[in-house]
């Protein structure tokens, strides 16, 4: 079977989707181990956004990557799901939610809002398109950029912090499903089913406070 053929099969696309998985799952968790240097200092924190600034073209590369990376993560999802319901056209007439949750009957919904709040993240953060309240401009100078202050301005902004806080809620819920579905797919599976389903709400617990925290940090004062 060649590759091509493999990934139009059924278990092509979800081992496609799996896999395009565990890249943004790490992206995740190593964006916010980044973003946490913010309760270590102002100095900390600048100095790992200079350090991902001087990887110069790299890091457009890298952004590339992932935006791919998503992308193709949707797709190969939307393919999973048109083909699920094509297979059953007919609804049960009774319908039972034995292994499934809201987390799950809502993955290719939450995986289209990330990708939104993704676009407003780099617009915000990055690029400074969308700057509320100013933030963006009055923390990039000439003489360099302030992230620290930019983010922890950003985050005394009510709106702000709320848009951050329920994408978080929202990210971690959809990763609560992902983690474990992945695990399944590609027959990882060490352990019960009962442990392999605890494996993505444990994730997902663990980046949504670490995530959580900084923005409620800031707001309440806890970060000056």
């Amino acid at each position: 079977m060649s590759l091509s053929t493999y990934l139009k099969s059924s278990i092509g696309e979800k081992t496609l989707m799996a896999v395009t998985g565990i890249f943004l799952i790490l992206f995740v968790i190593g964006h916010m181990l980044g973003n946490l240097q913010v309760f270590v200092g102002p100095e900390y924190l600048n100095a790992y956004a200079a350090q991902l600034q001087n990887l110069g073209p790299l890091l457009w590369a890298i952004r590339l990557f992932l935006l791919t990376t998503m992308v193709i993560h949707i797709w190969a999802a939307a393919k999973v799901v048109r083909r699920s319901v094509t297979a059953r056209p007919v609804k049960y007439a009774m319908q039972k939610d034995v292994a499934t949750n809201f987390a799950a009957k809502t993955m290719l919904v939450s995986g289209g809002l990330i990708l939104v709040f993704v676009v407003y993240h780099v617009l915000h953060f990055t690029s400074g398109n969308i700057d509320p309240i100013g933030a963006f401009a009055d923390t990039h100078t000439e003489e360099g950029a302030d992230v620290y202050a930019m983010v922890v301005t950003s985050f005394q902004h009510l709106p702000t912090t709320i848009i951050y806080s329920l994408s978080m809620i929202l990210l971690c819920m959809h990763i609560s499903h992902g983690a474990s579905s992945l695990v399944q797919t590609l027959g990882w599976r060490r352990c019960s089913s009962n442990c392999t389903d605890k494996i993505g709400p444990v994730l997902a617990g663990f980046l949504l406070v670490g995530n959580l925290s900084i923005p409620l940090s800031i707001y309440f004062g806890l970060i000056p």
